[in-house]
């Protein structure tokens, strides 16, 4: 009896910690700036949680900084979506912690060069990431397509528009299916990301 009670909690670990994948990994409150999770899986891919997370609640601007030294580059884009948001995950190579500044502009205007940016959708949302780095300084390959990320249809998030480095900052859109819709920001790590969740 006691070796099958030890076998049955070793099997239920192992369910628990098969459990806490990319998909169902909570997002922190509205309010957070940083967590330490998993998040959604592939490129333009859908994901739901077996529990609802809360949906954001501001559609205020978010910024935090970055840690002092890093250099980071973006190495992946990611859609992905869950009950009441849906998501946007920047994947990150180098060293040290984002920051970050987003929120909602008139036009997507392209840092440098001054062009216009088309994004699909109805409001869009500009993702500067700061502690970003060219590859050659962060010595990691950076993203390289596809370029705009389709998200699924119907969805509150359209689509994900560049990811280019400027003067230390990477610069994104996201194309919201409406204007003013809240959204939430926070960083993860192992691997480092940015994550932005827009409510639905």
């Amino acid at each position: 009896m006691k070796h099958a009670r030890i076998a049955f909690a070793v099997t239920a670990a192992a369910l628990v910690l098969a459990g806490c994948s990319d998909a169902d990994s909570p997002a922190p409150s509205a309010s957070a700036s940083t967590a330490t999770s998993t998040i959604s899986s592939g490129s333009g891919s859908a994901d739901s949680s077996p529990t609802p997370e809360p949906a954001p609640t501001d559609a205020s601007d978010k910024t935090s900084p970055a840690s002092a030294g890093a250099k980071l580059t973006v190495t992946d884009i990611r859609t992905g979506r869950h009950e009441n948001f849906d998501r946007v995950v920047y994947e990150m190579g180098g060293t040290g912690t984002p920051g970050w500044r987003v929120g909602y502009v008139d036009r997507a205007v392209q840092d440098g060069s001054g062009n216009d940016v088309a994004v699909a959708g109805g409001a869009i949302l500009q993702v500067l990431i700061d502690g970003s780095a060219y590859p050659f300084d962060s010595g990691v390959e950076p993203y390289s397509g596809p370029n705009p990320v389709l998200a699924q249809p119907g969805g509150s998030v359209v689509e994900v528009n560049g990811s280019g480095v400027f003067e230390g900052v990477t610069q994104s859109f996201v194309g919201v299916a409406e204007p003013h819709t809240p959204f939430a920001v926070y960083a993860l790590t192992n691997p480092t990301r940015l994550v932005v969740d827009v409510a639905r």
